[in-house]
This record gives C-alpha cells, structure tokens and sequence, in this order.
C-alpha cells in the first residue's frame, strides 16, 4: 500500500513525522509524495496557536476530499489531536483514526488496529477507527518514541541537515504556552542514545546537525541533575562527519559560561545563539513567568557578544501580551532598536485556552497586536539590512542546496543561517559552478536584499 505524509508545524513535530514514515517503511508500505497516489494520508497536526489549528483542520478536511478516490485510510496524529481529542472525534467523521501523543509508544499497534478493523468491522468499530478512550492516558512528563525507533526515522530534510531531538516536553510553565498541557514536562534522551543517533546521521552524509528541544539548556537537569548542553556539544563535535552543529531555542536563564566557552572554542559549532526572550518590559516578563529580567538578558547579550564577537543572535518575541501598555510596548521598540538582533521573529499573542494568561484582564485588541508586530518588523528590517550590508565584498562559504526558480541562481545557506527559517544566499549561476549542489563553495558577496545575500562564485 502506498502511504502519503503532511507534517504541520515545528521541526520537532517533522522528527515525529520522520519516524512515522520510518515505521510504515519497516513494515513494507511504500512512501509517495502525492496524496492522489496514497491508499493511506498521515496527518502529522500542531496545535500551538490558533493560526497553527486553523491550519490544521482545513488540510485534514482538504485530504478528506481524497478518500472520494483512491485514499482508503485518513490518519492523524500531534498536538491538535493531543490537545482537542473528543472535538476532533465529534467533528471530524471523516477521519479514520486519531493518535494521541500520549500514544506514539504503540502507534504501529494503532495503525495495524485501523487496517484489520477496515477488512473485518468489528461491534467496536467506532472505538477502533478513532483510537483508545480520551481518558486511557493524560500526558503528565513527556511521551517519546522508543530510541530504536529514532534509528530507523526517514530523513526527509534531505542530504544536507537533519534535526535531532535532545528532548521532549517542557516545564517552563511560561503563562501564554499550551506546550505542557499538549506534549508534557521536559524529558531528556540519555547522551548515550543521542550520539547513537547523531552518528547513524552522520553515515548518511548529513553535512549539518540542528539540535532541537523546546528548551535545549534543560537537557540533562532532569537525568543528571544538571545542564549537559555544554559536554553534549563537545561529545558531538568528536563525530567527524559533520561540518556544522547548531542548537536551537536555548532560553536566556540556561546560557552558563560552560555553554558559551563551548560555543566559542569549537570550529564547528556555529556561533549562533537563538534566544527566545519573548519580551523585555519586567512588568510583562513577570506576568509571562519568564525565569529572567530584563538586567539579566541584556548582561547576557553584552556577555556573549564580547566572548564571540562574531556571534549571530535570534529572538523571538511576542507583543500585544495581556496587559502590554504603550509604555511596555515602546521598551521593547527601544530595546530592539538598540540591541540590533541579527536575526529576530514577532508573534502577536494568541489567546490559548487552558492556559493562565487567557484568564488574564486587559486583553489587547487585534488591531493594536497587529500594529505593534509590524512596527517592530519594520525596525527589523532596516536592522537586518543595515547588517548584511556590512558583507558586501566579503568572501563566505555557502552550502549550496537548490537552484531558484527562474533558474538563474544557484541557492543556498551559510554558517549564520538556519535552515527554512533564517536567510538564504542567491549565487550566480555560471558553467563553473553548475555541478555545486549539495556543496561548499566560497562566494563573493555582491549585494543585499532586506534579508538575503547575493554572490558570485569564486
């Protein structure tokens, strides 16, 4: 039977996705790309905010439409599933099974449950077809695959990177976040089964390694009874394979010293700090329960910069937070302007049910929400450009991956970029250089966009 995937939100949502697909291949299903060719769709689902829900549905209902076809089977699984199981399973006649994240430890028995009940309908169909009782298991830690089931996950980011999840889960408790309500506390996976894993990546010539987990400086507290991020890295570095190493979403309280040292004294690790500090007023820190200040994040942004002076910083940040007034917002427009993010993301706040700050008073308006994001985003802008104008003559390395639409550029990323989030380098394309995908190539910079480079090869 052939299978087709949709992986909806975050990269650690694709991990999840990519052992799925790992799964129906032991099992001798044939993967396909097209939902027009698949007896069987997997929708792999988010449910962080609402944007993130609203997508969710109309692509479960989109694929719906494929089962008056070839598709026998409709399946899907994450956060939104995890999170909205009896209202999904009320509204959605159309799906054949749910799978609950506090259920991935026996998804194949699922799926295998699903295909006998389609030949043999059994007095329990209905339970069978959508999956075990709401109230079978509720997420309290984390829910992982087994780390043999990593082993076997289907790298669907290509040659180039693939991601590696350290972690699952997290404890923050940040008052505007349904993550642990959806996915559970932090858990850390053993180092040992890490670097297992790191290496089968690396002997299929991954180039690039991303480490992710919701809050990558917690790995190791809850196994240990401290941060391992720092001895981690090292550990991972030693695997010659790869050529970068990155880590994603390392909240500003968990940066030691260590972890700074590590960043700056190995070559392949990228000096990329991406710090998600969501705010800077102390007033809205306080009511976001954010474990920092706004003294703390900028003694941290100074330190940082002066122990890598070469360093890229990312941040995320949220406006229009309950309660946010025009003197919080402006801190934050001021704190931007004179920090200069390199690389810098703005959500506007999404009231999500279950969680503290929903219940909060002085909700901010839509309009105003909007009009605080593209103020900020504007100012980035202008700081972005401002940046990579500063590269215009400089010589890059750039891991080429694709060839641009109109065929004129060869395209791809470089050390300070992370993939499908940051930006890209567009380079000439000439005979000489024709044969470079999926290689490293040094590059002239010759001119600048809001967020791109373009070179030319050398």
């Amino acid at each position: 039977m052939n299978v087709g995937f949709i992986s909806l939100g975050c990269s650690k949502n694709l991990i999840d996705t990519e052992v799925a697909i790992g799964k129906f291949k032991e099992h001798k299903f044939n993967i396909v790309n097209d939902p027009k060719q698949a007896d069987i769709i997997v929708i792999n689902t988010c449910g962080f905010i609402e944007s993130a829900k609203v997508e969710a549905i109309n692509t479960i209902l989109e694929m719906a439409e494929y089962k008056k076809k070839r598709c026998k089977y409709l399946v899907v699984m994450g956060c939104l599933v995890q999170r909205y199981y009896n209202d999904l399973v009320k509204s959605l006649p159309e799906v054949d099974m749910f799978i609950k994240i506090s259920d991935y430890d026996n998804l194949w028995d699922k799926i295998s449950e699903l295909v006998s009940c389609q030949k043999d309908p059994s007095p329990n169909e209905k339970i069978c077809k959508k999956g075990p009782s709401p109230n079978e298991k509720k997420l309290t830690k984390a829910t992982m695959f087994a780390e043999k089931e990593y082993l076997a996950r289907k790298i669907s980011t290509g040659e180039n990177y693939a991601y590696l999840k350290i972690g699952e889960g997290c404890s923050n408790m940040c008052t505007y976040c349904a993550i642990p309500y959806i996915r559970g506390l932090f858990v850390s996976r053993p180092m040992e089964d890490i670097l297992e894993e790191a290496k089968m990546l690396a002997k299929k010539g991954i180039k690039e390694l991303v480490i992710i987990a919701q809050d990558t400086t917690k790995y190791g507290i809850d196994l240990y009874g401290k941060p391992k991020l720092a001895e981690l890295l090292q550990e991972l570095c030693k695997i010659k394979e790869f050529k970068w190493i990155r880590f994603l979403y390392s909240y500003p309280e968990g940066i030691t010293d260590d972890l700074i040292k590590v960043v700056k004294r190995n070559d392949k690790i990228c000096k990329y700090f991406d710090i998600p500090i969501q705010h800077i007023s102390n007033d809205v820190l306080k009511r976001m329960n954010r474990k920092t200040s706004k003294e703390k994040i900028e003694s941290l942004i100074t330190k940082i910069r002066k122990e890598i002076p070469d360093v890229i910083l990312r941040t995320s940040l949220i406006v229009g937070f309950p309660g946010e007034s025009q003197e919080n917002f402006e801190e934050l427009y001021e704190f931007v302007n004179k920090t200069k993010f390199d690389k810098l993301g703005v959500f506007s706040y999404s009231k999500e049910e279950g969680t503290p700050a929903s219940k909060m008073e002085n909700q901010i308006h839509y309009k105003t929400k909007q009009s605080r994001l593209n103020k900020i985003m504007s100012l980035q802008q202008q700081i972005s450009r401002e940046k990579l104008e500063k590269n215009i003559g400089k010589t890059i390395e750039v891991l080429v991956e694709n060839i641009s639409f109109d065929g004129k550029y060869l395209v791809g990323r470089t050390k300070n970029d992370v993939p499908e989030e940051d930006g890209i380098v567009f380079i000439k394309r000439t005979q000489e250089n024709e044969d470079k995908i999926n290689k490293f190539i040094k590059c002239k910079v010759i001119d600048v966009s809001d967020y791109d480079l373009v070179a030319e090869s050398m």
